[in-house]
């Protein structure tokens, strides 16, 4: 009996050898919409810590100080709610954009789109064009290879470097440490995050590039939850591009014949190498330069343009297109009302805060004289930018004395001033002498030099149970 041919097996390769992406240039209204996105960003970045609020630099994250300046506005650790009520409101905006036009965070606003667009910029001002590129990559080193190679080198190590010192320029006063750099007294730590920074903006915008969205990027991988069929995404048109063909301009396509083209420029101009017309792809950052690359296509060719467009899956298949919908509308509402709060919990910050913990060692003690003693840990933080005199008042429903009475405490700017003090009340009605329960009270915390700042809590009062 003959034995069954053993069928024929093909090896795959576990690794592939990256092959590097000349994105090739392009024009149009997304090309200009994302150029203007690079230099409001990059300017934003480089020249804020330059600008000036008073006598101080106005946007400054002092760590040592334990202060974060943003313009008129001082920040102490203990305001790190702050903090995280922004990355929560961030996060919530990236769902309620993404649910509406996909990933345009990633296509026009992100810091590896944003760099790697300037990086690319300085490649194509030394080494030229696309093919320009790729044929001196393709050739032997010469003169003038290692020339347009040097300058590359130089452009992007400089770019780098700029970007490191303006990053430190955020937690050190940027004046002072140009000072440092001019006459190379910068210290240990702000060396090492210059050079760190550099490097990582050298590495990630200038090799590794796409390869960062594709691999690194944890968003591509979460962005379908975030989808729907009414999503805005770049979208290639099969019904009406395929089959393929070429023909020249003016030529009307043959019977059968979609208006793709087949030239590949969608595929030249994509910055992640992917192929738009394959569908919707994780790679895909949505910068929409195949759309600027399709409709000069279509132009030339004298077809319509938006064969590849922003569209939605449902419009695709001839069916109606809901922007407001369940999601968006949950999304919208719970980013206007945590926008809301936040402006509002920002302006009507207190600068002094006050924490009141009660002493659990001792419920209360009863002295000689009738009275009833509560033991507190008081702590006063000043969150202002100077020094403040501030008085401590106590009030309940019985009248109450604080010892030691008459006391004032000046608190240094942005200190936490902790002290212990008793809270004295009679134990019994002084006309019918009957049992003064426990009971909530209030303390009051107020400014010396300013009558209307102050600041209440409340905390429990412990006595003998009527």
């Amino acid at each position: 009996m003959n034995a069954l041919p053993k069928p024929e097996v093909h090896e795959q390769p576990l690794y592939f050898r990256h092959q590097k992406v000349y994105p090739r240039e392009v024009s149009g209204r997304y090309a200009r919409l994302r150029t203007l996105s690079v230099w409001v960003l990059l300017g934003i970045f480089y020249l804020l810590p330059w600008l000036q609020w008073g006598d101080r630099q106005a946007v400054l994250f002092d760590l040592p100080a334990r202060k974060f300046f943003i313009l008129g506005l001082v920040f102490w650790p203990q305001d790190f709610i702050f903090l995280t009520w922004l990355l929560i409101i961030a996060a919530l905006a990236l769902f309620f954009f993404t649910a509406i036009g996909g990933r345009l965070w990633c296509g026009y606003a992100c810091p590896q789109t944003v760099w790697t667009e300037a990086f690319l910029w300085m490649e194509q001002l030394a080494e030229g064009d696309r093919p320009a590129r790729m044929k001196l990559d393709r050739a032997p080193w010469d003169a003038r290879k290692l020339a347009r190679k040097t300058l590359k080198q130089v452009l992007w190590v400089s770019f780098a470097l700029w970007t490191g010192f303006t990053f430190v320029g955020f937690f050190t006063p940027i004046r002072a440490l140009a000072g440092e750099i001019a006459t190379l007294s910068m210290g240990g730590w702000e060396v090492f995050w210059v050079l760190f920074y550099g490097f990582a903006t050298y590495g990630n915008a200038g090799y590794l590039r796409e390869q960062v969205c594709k691999y690194m990027c944890p968003y591509a991988r979460f962005q379908g939850a975030m989808f729907d069929r009414d999503t805005l995404v770049i979208t290639y048109d099969t019904e009406r591009g395929e089959p393929r063909g070429a023909r020249r301009r003016g030529v009307e396509p043959l019977a059968k014949q979609g208006d793709c083209v087949d030239c590949t420029w969608c595929v030249q101009v994509c910055p992640t190498g992917i192929d738009i017309r394959d569908g919707l792809q994780i790679d895909c950052i949505a910068c929409a330069a195949c759309i600027d690359a399709c409709d000069t296509v279509m132009d030339k060719v004298g077809s319509p343009r938006g064969l590849i467009r922003y569209t939605t899956q449902n419009a695709l298949e001839h069916k109606p297109t809901r922007v407001l919908r369940p999601r968006v509308i949950l999304y919208g509402a719970l980013l206007t009302s945590l926008i809301g709060g936040f402006v509002a919990a920002v302006a009507l910050r207190s600068p002094v805060s006050l924490d009141v913990l009660r002493d659990r060692n001792t419920m209360y003690r009863l002295t000689d004289d009738g009275n009833v003693d509560n033991v507190y840990t008081v702590r006063i933080l000043n969150k202002s930018e100077h020094e403040r005199v501030f008085v401590l008042e106590a009030s309940g429903s019985s009248p109450l004395t604080l010892l030691p009475a008459g006391r004032e405490y000046r608190v240094p700017e942005g200190a936490i001033y902790s002290l212990p003090i008793r809270v004295r009340r009679a134990a019994y009605d002084p006309e019918s002498q009957a049992v003064l329960g426990p009971e909530t009270i209030t303390f009051t915390l107020r400014a010396a030099d300013d009558a209307d700042t102050s600041v209440d809590t409340e905390a429990r009062f412990l006595a003998p149970i009527k």
